[in-house]
């Protein structure tokens, strides 16, 4: 069985999945029944990756539990899918995931990773800018609706001094924007890795600002109302996978490393594993549900709500679900 990609234009997926097919997460045989299998949307940049390792480390089969994936550049289309009921989880940041609770009743289950240190500010290296403010009537590549657009365009350029028209933002996805940069079609871009990396090792751009010195960028796990009301069952098995692949990223980094690697230069990407390897340890894989998400969730809501993206602050009791996690480490 081919990968599906339902909500996905041609463009899109291939986008998504570097001119070639991924891999499907097959229907496995002679598993339990009683679980109802997952469609698993992820993004195919490095807050992705996880997710990517997870579906390919056995241990969704190993608890019961059959999966599809739906693979796309980035989280905010993976939002946009389950908002539509095409996936069932998904992986964003909070932004996203806060727009996704407004569209569709979205609920986070669990925080996945903190990816803060994965994602930069980068200007074409001959301009010289080391500030944000410098960025002043250059072009600008965002990916409009992603969480590292909101935060740029509503905290960190405002922060600078820059309102919306000061600079000219240039809408793609994040997979494109290197290519941009090397062809000088765009001066600055907002994004995550491996790109950065790439950009960096190929001396097209160099580094403006870090994300983790603003937001540490917790990613969550989202699941669609519809599926945990259904299958809490087969919630806490598949967050009981993923406390066992949360182990091989703290002890055995090198077989992870080794999966994820292969999936970039698969896709045509040329990166030396040094470049890679800078490019993963920015992700902390430690799923679980912190005692400080909810204070930073509300402060990214009052953004949202501040600039009128999302028409009220949501109820944190329905749409944050520490419970599945607790049933998991039981």
């Amino acid at each position: 069985m081919t990968i599906r990609h339902a909500g996905m234009s041609r463009r899109q997926f291939l986008a998504a999945s570097g001119a070639g097919v991924l891999a499907a997460g097959v229907w496995r045989p002679g598993l339990a029944a009683t679980l109802a299998p997952v469609r698993q949307g992820y993004q195919t940049n490095m807050w992705g990756m996880p997710t990517y390792y997870f579906l390919r480390s056995g241990q969704l089969e190993k608890h019961g539990i059959k999966y599809e994936e739906f693979a796309v550049p980035s989280g905010n289309l993976t939002m946009q899918q389950m908002v539509a009921r095409q996936v069932d989880m998904g992986t964003y940041a909070g932004p996203t995931f806060i727009l996704g609770h407004a569209r569709g009743g979205l609920v986070a289950i669990a925080q996945i990773e903190q990816v803060g240190k994965t994602v930069r500010i980068m200007a074409r290296k001959e301009l010289g800018i080391s500030k944000v403010a410098q960025l002043k009537g250059l072009k600008v590549a965002n990916q409009t609706g992603a969480s590292i657009a909101n935060v740029f365009v509503d905290q960190i350029a405002p922060a600078a001094g820059l309102k919306k028209g000061d600079y000219q933002e240039v809408r793609m996805n994040v997979n494109d924007m290197v290519a941009a940069m090397a062809a000088k079609t765009v001066d600055a871009m907002v994004n995550v890795e491996p790109y950065n990396a790439i950009a960096e090792a190929d001396c097209i751009a160099t580094t403006n600002i870090n994300y983790w010195d603003v937001d540490k960028m917790p990613v969550f796990m989202a699941a669609t109302p519809d599926f945990v009301e259904k299958h809490p069952d087969s919630v806490v098995a598949y967050l009981k996978a993923w406390l066992a692949v949360a182990r091989d990223f703290k002890e055995n980094r090198n077989k992870v490393a080794e999966v994820i690697y292969s999936f970039y230069t698969s896709k045509g990407y040329k990166m030396s594993k040094d470049t890679f390897g800078k490019a993963l340890a920015g992700v902390d894989v430690s799923p679980g549900f912190p005692s400080n998400v909810k204070p930073y969730m509300q402060e990214q809501a009052e953004i949202l709500l501040k600039e009128k993206k999302i028409p009220a602050i949501p109820d944190w009791n329905k749409a944050l679900r520490p419970d599945f996690m607790e049933r998991a480490r039981a």
